[in-house]
């Protein structure tokens, strides 16, 4: 696997870090320089919902150094459910800051940036420029394409999640790879802006966690260059049967969004 590098100051770690982060520094695959790897970089959330708790909360836990999330919503009560790193004496708060407050008494180590903003095309540019990898945690095909043409234009990789109803996905968009597929390839852009809501169809409170909790998982690997990520394939996850499937995509070469990159590279 392909290591996403990191561009901020190196951490390294003392004695407290040692000993907060020492179940992960035990792991052969991560050790010390894993951890510290982690501690160093800066990951990018867009979304702090359903699938953006658990991956805030997973992230902050495991020490990665500089956290942005961005939300333009606020809590509502039917958040509560399935949204973890909101409280009920937060409900009419942004979620950005909600979920940084939640962050910051979590793992005080960990730098959160709240940005109560819902990020145009020009701002995702700057935010992904700045970040080593992004999450994906928004609930929208619009935002979901805008920010993959920000990643493949800054080079960044994006994993990307989705859950509704019993259903959930995931997949890994290896942009900081010369020859790897992106959104667009396994996506169009042309249908319905939104990927049925929530608040029309329903969640199964866990199926987020599921998605999201596996979410955090790629972005530590990628930042710690452990374990293999899902580069090429797309896993689909029924919570009714407990089941997870599989599906192999490609690049597209003939993709709007990538193809003129992937040229680029090969010159």
């Amino acid at each position: 696997m392909s290591v996403c590098p990191t561009r901020a100051a190196h951490v390294e770690l003392d004695d407290q870090g040692l000993l907060r982060y020492s179940r992960h520094i035990l792991l052969d695959e991560l050790g010390v320089e894993g951890q510290e790897r982690i501690c160093s970089a800066h990951v990018l959330v867009i979304g702090a919902g359903g699938l953006g708790s658990p991956v805030a909360l997973y992230l902050a836990s495991a020490g990665v150094g500089t956290l942005t999330i961005v939300d333009d919503d606020v809590v509502d009560l039917t958040n509560l459910q399935r949204q973890i790193v909101h409280t009920e004496a937060r409900v009419g708060q942004n979620k950005a800051y909600s979920a940084q407050q939640t962050l910051q008494a979590l793992n005080p180590q960990v730098q959160v940036h709240a940005l109560a903003e819902r990020a145009t095309p020009a701002r995702l540019a700057e935010l992904v420029a700045a970040a080593d990898v992004v999450l994906d945690c928004s609930d929208n095909f619009s935002t979901r394409h805008a920010l993959n043409r920000a990643c493949v234009a800054a080079g960044k990789p994006l994993v990307s999640g989705a859950a509704v109803q019993f259903s959930g996905q995931i997949t890994t968009f290896a942009l900081h790879e010369a020859d790897a597929p992106c959104y667009h390839c396994l996506f169009a852009e042309e249908g319905e802006d939104s990927d049925s809501p929530c608040a029309t169809f329903g969640v199964f409170a866990p199926l987020v966690g599921i998605i999201g909790t596996a979410q955090a998982s790629e972005a530590l690997k990628l930042l710690s260059g452990c374990g293999e990520i899902l580069r090429g394939r797309l896993q689909l996850y029924d919570a009714r049967t407990a089941r997870w499937k599989e599906m192999k995509y490609q690049r597209d070469p003939a993709c709007p969004v990538c193809a003129q990159r992937h040229a680029g590279a090969s010159r």
